[in-house]
């Protein structure tokens, strides 16, 4: 599939979500439709599975009848390897294709009802891992699409119109699963996830980072590594971040991560399954990450994070004896969670990784708890090893200038700290700004090869940040400050004499003209 064909389905999918939603605000229709693909998803993956084991005996797996002599045979092997290989399963008459017939056919006759049907295979998705393995990935995945809200339509009858005509749409498009080579509907439905998130206002902060903001930590975190063995964002949002760290690198072992809200939460596994992440290879819990973190005792070789920008958080006293928070003396304020977030990654990183988080500009500068945890990181421990500013109004529902925070435990070069100001590189595209490909690829190779430049990056030495009090803010490093032209006041005075005298001799000549005329001067 070339990359105009690619655009095309993702374009298919946005009109069908867009057409279908009525006046339902995009980020409510958002789950629904993301539900419905993800359905359709599963249920492709089943077929094929299937009937992949029933080649042999030729038959392929939509035309076993449940009810038949030899059905409920065939059906329970196929059963048993799916779960084992999926992690889920699906009876052919749950499959989309077969759902999709029956609310697209049985609407001429006027017997298309299928809500129930679906809530019910819906629910059966779930079930079907229930003692295995797979439970915790599949729990309550489909809770967000509640088939009987009067979102979809007022009346059972305008509801059901509504799904089945989502259901016929989708149906007709072929994802192409069988190439496994090109992950077209992971990257489709990433499209679709960032089409809501430039339509959900503040709201989209919850679950989306920029693409190119992610890209931008993704290549960070890799740089020099071809193979992680494992990738942690602690506010994982709809698991993009961690995504895009795989497509850097030839192969992630495990993906972790921990996101609050719930909704979000089953975005997430639902992006990673879509993205061919096997069940066994990511780990995401549902839970307040400060409060309550999910992985404990675990490092991670590359972490990244957009966390929400100084969020309010406990500021628990009990967590000064948290090994997280313990060591610095101080914790975060309980009005600016930021910090609180980079103690936490620091806590889970491995000596030989790499974090990088995003933060609001006040992180480089404010003073109090956050000068001491600053302080405590740059001066004891040496852990810093960039600050890139980036342009303000990147992100959906805020306007406000953001960086990257860039650590590692052990650095290649222990005498300094990269400054980066890519806050004037950009593009402005309607009323949002954004990062083109050589703007990202400016930052990254400015990091890689830590090379400094007029106006745009800097190494301070550790000395330099001591003496500015550890103070961090970017134009005390990168002097971006243009010098305005001098004005030669000499000449300025000479042009202002010359002028009236100009005047003067243009006076004189109306004086003439005006007495000729007999009449007034109008000086």
């Amino acid at each position: 599939m070339s990359e105009n064909q690619k655009k095309q389905l993702e374009q298919q999918l946005w009109n069908i979500a867009n057409t279908l939603r009525g006046k339902m605000d995009a980020d409510e229709f958002r789950d629904y439709i993301l539900g419905f693909i993800f359905y359709k998803y599963l249920s492709e993956k089943m077929e094929m599975y299937a009937n992949s084991i029933l080649k042999s005996d030729r038959i392929h797996y939509k035309d076993i009848k449940e009810d038949a002599a030899n059905g409920p045979e065939y059906i329970e092997a196929i059963r048993e390897e799916a779960l084992d290989k999926l992690g889920y399963f699906l009876k052919p008459s749950e499959l989309f294709s077969e759902v999709a017939h029956r609310g697209g056919n049985g609407h001429k006759a006027g017997t298309n009802f299928i809500i129930e049907d679906l809530q019910k295979i819906l629910i059966n998705i779930q079930n079907s891992t229930m003692g295995t393995d797979s439970e915790e990935e599949f729990d309550n995945l489909f809770e967000d699409m509640d088939l009987n809200s009067t979102k979809l339509g007022k009346t059972p009858e305008a509801r059901n119109e509504i799904i089945a005509k989502v259901l016929t749409h989708l149906d007709k498009i072929d994802f192409k699963l069988e190439q496994t080579e090109l992950d077209v509907l992971g990257d489709a439905y990433e499209y679709l996830i960032g089409q809501f998130a430039s339509g959900a206002g503040k709201k989209a902060g919850e679950f989306y980072t920029p693409q190119e903001v992610s890209m931008v930590l993704a290549k960070l975190v890799t740089t020099g590594k071809t193979k992680l063995k494992s990738v942690y964002d602690p506010t994982c949002g709809s698991g993009s971040l961690l995504l895009r760290v795989a497509r850097e690198v030839e192969e992630v072992n495990t993906f972790y991560g921990q996101e609050l809200n719930r909704t979000t939460y089953n975005l997430a596994r639902m992006n990673m399954i879509l993205h061919d992440v096997h069940y066994r290879r990511f780990d995401i819990k549902q839970e307040d990450t400060l409060e309550h973190p999910q992985h404990l005792g675990m490092t991670f070789e590359a972490i990244v994070a957009n966390p929400p920008f100084s969020a309010h958080w406990s500021a628990n006293p009990l967590f000064t004896s948290d090994d997280r928070f313990s060591q610095y003396g101080k914790l975060a304020p309980g009005s600016k969670a930021d910090f609180a977030f980079v103690q936490h990654m620091i806590h889970h990183l491995a000596e030989n990784g790499t974090m990088a988080i995003v933060l609001p500009h006040g992180v480089l500068f404010r003073g109090g708890a956050e000068l001491h945890i600053r302080r405590y990181l740059i001066e004891d421990r040496n852990y810093l090893d960039a600050v890139i500013g980036l342009p303000s109004n990147i992100f959906y529902g805020t306007s406000i200038p953001t960086c990257i925070l860039v650590f590692k435990k052990c650095k290649e070069h222990p005498e300094d700290v990269l400054f980066i100001d890519a806050s004037q590189h950009f593009d402005k595209v309607k009323t949002q700004n954004v990062l083109r490909e050589e703007h990202i690829n400016k930052i990254v190779d400015t990091y890689r090869s830590r090379s400094t430049e007029d106006k745009y990056s800097y190494r301070a030495t550790l000395a330099e940040i001591a003496d500015n009090d550890y103070n961090l803010n970017i134009p005390r490093y990168v002097d971006t400050f243009e010098v305005e032209e001098q004005i030669d006041l000499e000449a300025v005075a000479s042009e202002l004499k010359a002028l009236d005298k100009e005047v003067l001799e243009t006076d004189n000549v109306l004086e003439v003209f005006c007495k000729e005329l007999n009449i007034s001067t109008p000086f």
